[in-house]
């Protein structure tokens, strides 16, 4: 009987440590895109938000004047990039509805239903206009369907700060929602990150698809930046989030500092977790007037860490995070995409990072 306990207490220990192991990112392969490309009267670029589904790649155009989104294939062999080739340009301009107009569609994240075929865009207004974020909905033609109503929290455009709004979204595990993503801290939750440690917490909403609206909300504390100034832009936010199991998210948080040329981004992956000791912070007005328990944090990867392996040692403006199809180890990808701006503000790359998921 001793033997039989002993066995089982060492098969639960065994299984605990099995599940408590930690998850690790492990980079494979890099594919730069050509820069300008024309394609279906538009230009390939400024590459935003990316998502899979149905065996396709979605990506959302961040072009406020000619709002629209792609769709592509992707195919990996061997655990490389071997060729992007886009599919489809669909633009957002719906003449049955008024919303379109009535908003400014700086789009920043999409991801698409499998079941339905709905694609859900979250964008960022403009607040030195006037103009609220936005989350909304739309089928595969880009016909409006529906908008999502913003928590009170998130409604007040005088405590929004000028593209620091919502930058990433993500599909829910529990299929009943989806997550959106902050860039920035609003006026009254914190400080924009700094050389110096300080509080600048970020709010991750989760809405609800029955209802339409908000049902809890959770803040995330962005780093603060870590190399020296050289210019006068010095910025740090989340830039794409990813819940991968429930609670569980991969977030990235992109460092630009002007000054370094090409070389001005800093791009980290962190793993996050919600417990039940994090605070629901959706019925708290201003964080820096409360006590609150952020998400859980840890570093999984910093680009710096691999720039050798990248064209010309530069890790672009990464604003885009999906998982991508199973490896032929059984292991899950990820796939990142960078906006390029297209061009506007000097050399940046039309580049995609493909990750191994392993622990």
């Amino acid at each position: 009987m001793k033997s039989i306990v002993l066995g089982i207490l060492g098969c639960l220990v065994f299984c605990s440590c099995k599940q408590e192991k930690a998850i690790e990112l492990n980079f494979l392969d890099e594919f730069v895109l050509a820069d300008s490309i024309a394609f279906q009267n538009s230009i390939i670029g400024g590459l935003s938000g990316i998502d899979y589904a149905n065996d396709a790649y979605y990506f959302v155009v961040d072009d406020a004047k000619n709002p629209r989104f792609l769709k592509a294939a992707i195919n990996i062999e061997q655990n490389k990039i071997k060729a992007v080739d886009f599919k489809k340009v669909v633009l957002l301009n719906d003449t049955t509805t008024s919303y379109y107009k009535e908003n400014a569609l700086d789009l920043e994240s999409i991801f698409v239903e499998a079941e339905t075929e709905e694609v859900y865009f979250v964008g960022e207004g403009s607040i030195n206009k006037g103009k609220s974020p936005t989350v909304f909905k739309t089928g595969l033609n880009g016909n409006f369907i529906e908008a999502y109503e913003l928590p009170k929290n998130l409604s007040d455009i005088k405590n929004i700060k000028h593209n620091a709004v919502f930058e990433g979204s993500s599909k829910s595990i529990d299929g009943k929602g989806f997550w959106v993503a902050m860039e920035g801290p609003l006026k009254t939750d914190g400080e924009d990150p700094s050389f110096t440690k300080a509080s600048s917490p970020i709010r991750i909403t989760y809405f609800d698809k029955t209802s339409k609206k908000a049902t809890k909300q959770f803040a995330y504390q962005l780093e603060h930046i870590t190399k020296p100034s050289k210019g006068n832009i010095n910025l740090n936010g989340l830039t794409s989030i990813l819940e991968y199991k429930e609670n569980n998210f991969f977030i990235i948080e992109r460092t630009y500092q002007s000054g370094y040329g090409s070389y001005g981004n800093i791009v980290r992956i962190f793993e996050a977790v919600i417990d039940k000791e994090t605070t629901n912070v959706l019925n708290i007005d201003a964080l820096k007037e409360s006590g609150f328990i952020p998400l859980k944090k840890r570093l999984l990867l910093n680009f710096e860490e691999v720039k050798s392996q990248l064209t010309e040692g530069i890790i672009d403006n990464i604003e885009g995070i999906t998982l991508g199809p199973k490896l032929a180890n059984g292991n899950h990808s990820l796939l990142l995409v960078a906006d390029d701006n297209f061009q506007v503000y000097g050399k940046q790359l039309n580049q995609f990072i493909l990750l191994e998921i392993t622990d």
